[in-house]
């Protein structure tokens, strides 16, 4: 029941995230906002997450994992409810700041939890799961904001009701506590140790952060570089997240029987492999789309994975820094994705994908460079 509870209040995370993108961005377009503004604006959320996680590690072992659980929730909660009633460009920037506060307490909670009491035969496979409810959550997410067009407040309000319903649920989870400190460490000590421990796994949250940027806002101005229509494109993007979606859990899987390295070397070369095919399809649509389907497949687990081989690597008095270090190596590669990738593309349209394969081979080389050191020691 603890998985069961932590999945779901992850799925509705990803539901409100899902729905305040696009909704946000369409309600501040139709207030004149420019889109260069539009998109700053987004990286409100992305800016709470950094801004909050050096002062979580010591609350959470102090604390147990439920009440700042229940605290980020309440948060979010509490700023959902707010949006409709305000039409301000800066409080909505406040409160979407704030959510990326109470989201990445959330998250940050419930995946240290995860880590802590998962058996290492089972750890890809529910870390996967995790992934995976947060994936179909935030693909949902549109679906919600589309309500907007019968009431605006609404998406807001139902999202906060799931969200509280999903908060109530937090209560049933026993009162538990990640091992304690040891007395003479340091933040400092405790980041330069899980990093030196696990820089092969961090590496893996923030490629994949900019990756899903980059993908997201990126490739639809690349698309229309090959004279593609807006329709084109609102089909061909959904299928990375697709082939994420459904190939999610059985790659944490494969993980836990062939070994976490070796299965993220491969996932890795082989979604790199796929963005380079990307350049022998042209502007067909159905290529695109079977080369990002293909993509998200291999590339779509990172996160998950990349957490479930972090927590292979640390002790476990260092899994809440090396979970707290993973949310901010993801939030850094989403803010930084985009305007590197869109410098890509101003450079030379195909530029673009080289820029995406060459983030996916520099982890895989790194892995491969760690297992060499291994041998030589």
């Amino acid at each position: 029941m603890r998985f069961a509870i932590l999945t779901a209040v992850v799925a509705i995370s990803g539901l409100s995230q899902g729905m305040l993108l696009p909704l946000l961005a369409m309600l501040l377009d139709e207030q004149g906002v420019p889109s260069s503004v539009n998109g700053v604006h987004a990286a409100a959320l992305y800016i709470g997450v950094l801004a909050i996680s050096p002062f979580l590690e010591r609350p959470l072992v102090k604390y147990g994992y439920r009440p700042i659980i229940l605290l980020g929730g309440s948060i979010v909660i509490c700023s959902l409810t707010l949006f409709p009633l305000f039409s301000s460009f800066f409080i909505w920037l406040a409160l979407r700041f704030l959510i990326g506060v109470g989201d990445h307490m959330l998250h940050f909670a419930t995946q240290t939890w995860i880590t802590d009491f998962s058996l290492p035969a089972k750890r890809g496979r529910r870390l996967s799961l995790y992934g995976l409810a947060f994936g179909l959550g935030f693909t949902a997410g549109p679906l919600l904001a589309s309500l907007a067009s019968i009431n605006e407040a609404w998406p807001f309000y139902l999202a906060a009701l799931l969200s509280f319903s999903g908060w109530v649920a937090v209560f049933w989870l026993p009162k538990e506590k990640p091992k304690p400190f040891e007395r003479s460490s340091s933040a400092a000590g405790r980041w330069v140790g899980a990093w030196k421990h696990a820089w092969p796994a961090l590496l893996l949250p923030l490629a994949y952060g900019f990756l899903e940027a980059s993908l997201h806002s990126v490739f639809p101005l690349y698309a229309l570089r090959k004279q593609m229509s807006a329709e084109q494109i609102a089909f061909i993007l959904p299928f990375f997240s697709l082939g994420g979606i459904v190939f999610q859990l059985p790659l944490g899987a494969l993980s836990d029987r062939f070994g976490r390295r070796a299965v993220i070397r491969f996932a890795l070369l082989a979604g790199a492999s796929c963005f380079l095919a990307v350049l022998t399809v042209g502007a067909s649509t159905v290529g695109l789309a079977a080369c990002l389907f293909a993509a998200g497949m291999f590339t779509g687990s990172l996160f998950s994975l990349g957490i479930a081989y972090m927590t292979d690597l640390l002790p476990k008095a260092l899994l809440p820094t090396g979970n707290l270090l993973c949310g901010m190596l993801y939030s850094l590669g989403s803010m930084v994705g985009p305007p590197l990738a869109g410098s890509a593309v101003d450079a030379a349209t195909n530029a673009f994908f080289l820029t995406v394969t060459a983030v996916l081979l520099i982890p895989a080389v790194c892995l491969a460079g760690r297992q060499e050191q291994e041998k030589a020691a």
